[in-house]
């Protein structure tokens, strides 16, 4: 991630503990912001920058990230219906997105993907296939889904709801979405990116060793120490951790009044 990313992501390079600011307008006080309106902030950065692309979230907090980011930072998103539709931020329809053109995005680093993950290992290599050994698995899940073309062709993301060592681990059960570490191994990484993931703990990139993920910022309430221990991999910490940015009172009333007034955010994220 690169050094505007992260100065976009978490507002500030002091110790954690010292809150950012956002963008413009009136900051608000952090005994102000729920942990799920942390997440969402965090998701929407996601997008900040990222210009005319094809914004991807699966998932509730992700979509109401990348909506938050259209109304405010990233008008030129494509926003989708999840199928063939391109959608405006009513709902309403405003083109159609031909299978065949969809894949032209997918193949070109046009689209920016934010997936869940079932587990996820330092290098970014994602689980939603399933758990325990592929011949005699505990669980089956997903199966792989379009998680390999996704990591291999665009910008994805990840976004953990419930931050455990059972989600975070040494090594991942089956590689569904690509990694750093075996991107690297198979010499396809032209397209392969995976600038941030979003837990209800905190943001990481993979800015430590060897594109390893690091801890970028804290949720305010959170620790150094909680991360590690929910963590089951040692994580890459820097020095100085700074907290995830405040958001703008105009950010707060876009999600509490118009992108999420019934309040289903609070119902994936706790406290």
């Amino acid at each position: 991630m690169s050094a505007s990313e992260t100065a976009g992501m978490a507002g500030t390079s002091g110790t954690a503990g010292t809150a950012g600011t956002a963008g413009t307008g009136t900051d608000v006080s952090r005994a102000d912001v729920s942990r799920a309106e942390y997440c969402v902030i965090a998701c929407a950065e996601a997008w900040r920058g990222n210009g005319e692309v094809l914004a991807s979230p699966m998932g509730l907090i992700p979509s109401f990230g990348a909506r938050l980011a259209k109304r405010t930072f990233s008008p030129d998103l494509l926003m989708t219906d999840g199928e063939a539709l391109l959608v405006g931020l009513d709902g309403e329809t405003e083109g159609w997105l031909p299978y065949r053109r969809h894949l032209t995005m997918v193949t070109g680093g046009r689209r920016h993907v934010m997936m869940g993950a079932s587990q996820i290992d330092r290098f970014g290599n994602q689980n939603i296939s399933c758990i325990g050994d592929w011949a005699r698995p505990s669980r089956q899940l997903l199966g792989v889904r379009g998680a390999p073309v996704n990591t291999l062709n665009n910008p994805v993301s990840y976004w953990i709801p419930r931050h455990s060592t059972r989600v975070f681990v040494e090594r991942v059960d089956m590689v569904s979405g690509v990694g750093y570490d075996r991107a690297a191994a198979a010499g396809v990484t032209r397209f392969h990116r995976l600038p941030r993931v979003v837990s209800d703990l905190g943001v990481f990139d993979f800015a430590g060793p060897d594109h390893s993920m690091r801890l970028a910022s804290l949720h305010p309430g959170v620790t150094v120490e909680q991360v590690r221990e929910a963590t089951g991999f040692a994580l890459a910490v820097p020095g100085e951790v700074p907290y995830t940015r405040e958001p703008t009172a105009e950010e707060l009333r876009l999600i509490r009044k118009v992108i999420d007034p019934k309040g289903l955010r609070d119902r994936e994220v706790r406290g």
